[in-house]
């Protein structure tokens, strides 16, 4: 095994899919599949002897299923990495946003290719995208830890009680502006930080929210759902013609296009079946391309964790119009892909790590008074 190779366990109950997943990684260029295990009990022992990096892991299993591995190491505060095999079903898409939102790095679907070797090659693109991912995140990750371990950690002051807590890292003056919408881009990651941040928001949020999160059909509403069950506000994956309303959060369906548009002196969601862009269906650019012209100043855009750089054009359009952003901090996402352009080109306003995010949210949306002291 070389330096800085991905150690990876398979997980699946059926001998086949083992068979397949295995050799597929196989030939996946910084890949060493350590191991395979039929059902949950066994990857829990065989995690614990093989110590990898990540597993493939599959949902439906006997004994211990995919979500029971997955909480079994929340408890153990394991590091591994899973990247989980779903079926592209609804029951599918359930199982799957409540793997993500356990801490699932990301998910795959079973291929379903016009051949077996049409299957195998998707198969094998989107493994080695994710695994790719996350060996840059690993880099990304060891490169921060060096620093917090080469520069000694400065006491984080305590707020003082009734006071609220000091706002994220601002990297330009503010200028305050009225927010009449928030749109938020988010992809690898999305489920869980999204899980962190929406149900912080009051009940009493003042402008709608619309969020692309890059997923494919059945688990953008699986999503909503899993979502609107924590939030204070309504979530709801977003239909065409739907008009945009003051504290509803809509959610881009996955596999098609949303965008807004002024019709009769009110704005409402346009959902279509227009081409990707960045490769992207939704896409963060296609929403912000179409929010800007509308509500001109008027709008706080939000990037979030997520491969990428789909949502970096829209925020050159929102900056543009004078519009504000907050980007996540590097260190809490899970992929520093969206937010890395918008802040690399100066276009953010805030950077924040995911626990500050729907505080600096809400500062905005209430017009921002505590920003303009």
């Amino acid at each position: 095994m070389a330096d800085g190779d991905i150690r990876i366990l398979v997980v699946d109950d059926t001998v086949t899919y083992r068979m397949i997943v295995r050799d597929v990684l196989e030939k996946i260029d910084g890949v060493e599949v350590v191991g395979t295990a039929a059902n949950g009990v066994i990857a829990l022992e065989k995690i614990e002897y093989f110590n990898p990096d990540m597993i493939t892991l599959d949902l439906e299993m006997p004994e211990l299923d995919g979500l029971g591995v997955l909480r079994r190491l929340q408890e153990k505060k394991t590091s591994v990495a899973a990247i989980m095999i779903s079926a592209f079903t609804a029951e599918g898409a359930d199982t799957t946003v409540e793997a993500l939102r356990l801490g699932a790095f990301d998910f795959v679907l079973k291929p379903q290719g016009e051949n077996p070797n049409e299957s195998v090659a998707i198969l094998h693109r989107n493994l080695s995208e994710r695994i790719n991912t996350f060996r840059e995140r690993r880099k990304i990750h060891d490169i921060l830890r060096e620093r917090k371990e080469r520069k000694p950690a400065k006491p984080v002051p305590k707020p003082q009680a009734g006071k609220p807590a000091p706002p994220g890292k601002k990297v330009a003056p503010i200028t305050c502006k009225g927010v009449d919408v928030v749109t938020i881009g988010i992809s690898t990651g999305g489920p869980q930080a999204l899980t962190k941040v929406l149900p912080d928001l009051p009940a009493d949020f003042p402008v709608p929210i619309l969020i692309v999160q890059h997923m494919p059909p059945m688990f953008t509403e699986s999503l909503a759902r899993d979502l609107n069950s924590r939030c204070k506000l309504n979530v709801s994956e977003a239909v065409d013609g739907q008009p945009v309303k003051p504290g509803d959060i809509l959610i881009a369906p996955g596999g098609r296009q949303m965008k807004v548009e002024s019709r009769n002196d009110q704005t409402v969601i346009r959902v279509t079946d227009d081409p990707p862009v960045n490769s992207c269906r939704p896409a963060v650019d296609y929403l912000f391309q179409s929010v800007a012209p509308i509500y001109k100043s008027r709008v706080l855009g939000v990037i979030m964790t997520g491969m990428g750089s789909d949502g970096a054009e829209g925020c050159r359009l929102y900056k543009d119009k004078g519009a504000n952003i907050i980007c996540q901090d590097e260190e809490s996402c899970v992929v520093y892909g969206m937010p890395r352009k918008p802040i690399e080109e100066g276009l953010a306003d805030v950077i924040a790590p995911l626990g500050d995010l729907a505080m600096e949210i809400t500062r905005f949306a209430n017009r921002g008074v505590a920003l303009c002291r």
